[in-house]
């Protein structure tokens, strides 16, 4: 079989093998990537806004107690301490998915009497995302960030 096999042959088959590792490069690799967007529509006007997000993180890196989540069946519980009271009860999350925007949950809510709020469960898909907790207190903007993996 290998009798009449020379050089040749052997750059034939090298060539063969590429052309078909670039063929399913072009075929099969992109499908893998559908709903994969930049973060922003807006990239360079919330680059050049970034500084607040900054100095919202610092403030919130300086507080005695910081908010903290929990999961539960019902879904994710964000709880403030009893010695933080955001302006007018308000506060803002954003459950980023980093692999498709559609599966983004943006929202406002209060808290409730209890001093905490909850993300409901149908709202939510299994997997890795980013919650970006925001709040004012004092007119002194916070930001916290963490990571969550929802089951």
């Amino acid at each position: 079989m290998f009798k009449n096999f020379h050089w040749g042959h052997g750059v034939a088959i090298a060539l063969a093998a590429f052309i078909g590792f670039i063929m399913f490069m072009v075929l099969v690799f992109p499908n893998g990537k559908q709903n994969s967007e930049l973060v922003s529509d807006n990239y360079y006007e919330d680059e050049l806004a970034y500084q607040t997000v900054i100095d919202a993180k610092k403030n919130a890196e300086q507080l005695g107690e910081k908010p903290v989540y929990q999961q539960t069946k019902d879904g994710i519980k964000i709880t403030f301490p009893a010695s933080e009271h955001p302006d007018h009860k308000n506060i803002s999350f954003v459950l980023f998915r980093t692999d498709d925007k559609n599966l983004d949950v943006k929202k406002e809510l209060s808290l409730d009497g209890g001093n905490s709020v909850l993300i409901p469960a149908k709202v939510l898909r299994q997997g890795s995302y980013t919650l970006m907790l925001k709040w004012k207190q004092n007119n002194k903007p916070y930001q916290l960030d963490y990571d969550v993996l929802w089951n």
